[in-house]
């Protein structure tokens, strides 16, 4: 099992601590350094920058956001990362949630699964260099009856094949991610219950397309927090536990909040999303039971993360990326460490 960094969204205020983290990171042989965005920092411009101050370590999207995009546009820019990395760039692509897709992009989020699926291929033929042509339900090119032309990418990335993930969490997305992509980005994944939300849908794509689990990346973001009190630790993520539970997303399409239903949290889940809905935001972060903190985050002893991640690595987890928390660049840096030491105590390095 290999180790990931996320260094989550730019512009937080730690932006000079995330590079540091990230060159940390590449030194200690992590094997990929993912960078998110939402309506604030974009993806590729963070990347190009932590590449460019990097050695060895790859770079990814979790996510470049669909509806932010055409696909011929995603392809320019990953055929380009690839190109200025050295060949260092991974491609994540997320249809984002309603709330993004339709109040910041103006783009109706409709049929996510059938658009996500026209645009993988969008961007996989262009990224082969063919001249571009292409006929679906959602992108026509070129556009019929005008002065489009089929165009080829001018662009040589420095690979042939750029891996591409896509963030799934519905068992249909997850599916069809299986179907289609070289690996799934998952987000508050339990090691108890990744078989069942994720892994068997994730394989059943693959033999879909006739294909194994061989060589697919799975690869979840857990935050990671060292030390001896693991209910204070706990504690520290409540309010982003509860943002996602309770707030990302409406009433009707939170699949955050549905994920934490399908493993058992229906009750806990709704109360969340109650307090979160209604403005009580302490209330719904205090309304987040210990243990789904607890089985979606890295916390406690180097010796407590290593059995974890055993148990990450025998769900099926082939890529575990960690969020390294902390006050300070010194303790995100002593969390990045105690990463490496776990994973070569659990003997899967």
């Amino acid at each position: 099992m290999r180790l990931g960094i996320n260094l989550g969204y730019w512009g937080a205020g730690m932006d000079g601590d995330n590079l540091a983290v990230a060159q940390e990171a590449d030194r200690l042989g992590y094997d990929v350094c993912w960078a998110a965005e939402a309506y604030g920092s974009d993806a590729p411009t963070v990347l190009t920058w932590v590449a460019a101050q990097t050695e060895s370590i790859d770079v990814g999207s979790a996510i470049m956001q669909i509806p932010a995009r055409q696909p011929a546009m995603t392809a320019m820019t990953a055929a380009t990362l690839d190109s200025l990395s050295g060949g260092r760039f991974r491609l994540g692509l997320g249809v984002s949630g309603p709330q993004v897709s339709e109040g910041w992009y103006g783009v109706k989020f409709d049929k996510p699964l059938a658009r996500t699926r026209e645009y993988v291929e969008i961007v996989r033929k262009a990224m082969t260099r063919e001249r571009l042509s292409y006929e679906g339900q959602h992108w026509t090119l070129p556009l019929p009856d005008g002065p489009g032309k089929p165009i080829k990418l001018t662009v040589h990335p420095q690979r042939e094949h750029i891996p591409l993930y896509i963030a799934a969490i519905g068992p249909k997305n997850l599916e069809q991610t299986g179907e289609i992509a070289d690996g799934a980005l998952l987000i508050f994944p339990s090691a108890d219950h990744l078989e069942d939300t994720a892994v068997k849908h994730l394989r059943a794509g693959r033999e879909k397309a006739g294909k194994t689990m061989e060589g697919f990346d799975v690869c979840p973001t857990l935050p990671l927090a060292i030390g001896d009190d693991v209910n204070g630790l706990a504690d520290m993520f409540r309010p982003y536990t509860a943002l996602y539970v309770g707030g990302m997303g409406s009433r009707r399409q939170n699949f955050y909040n549905q994920l934490a239903q399908r493993m058992g949290y229906e009750k806990e889940a709704a109360e969340i999303q109650d307090k979160y809905l209604s403005g009580d935001k302490s209330g719904a972060a205090a309304a987040v039971p210990h243990q789904l903190i607890d089985q979606t985050t890295l916390l406690g002893s180097v010796e407590r993360i290593a059995d974890r991640m055993q148990a990450y690595a025998a769900a099926g987890v082939t890529t575990l990326t960690l969020a390294p928390a902390g006050f300070t660049l010194d303790e995100r840096i002593a969390a990045l460490r105690a990463g490496t030491d776990a994973l070569e105590r659990s003997g899967l390095a």
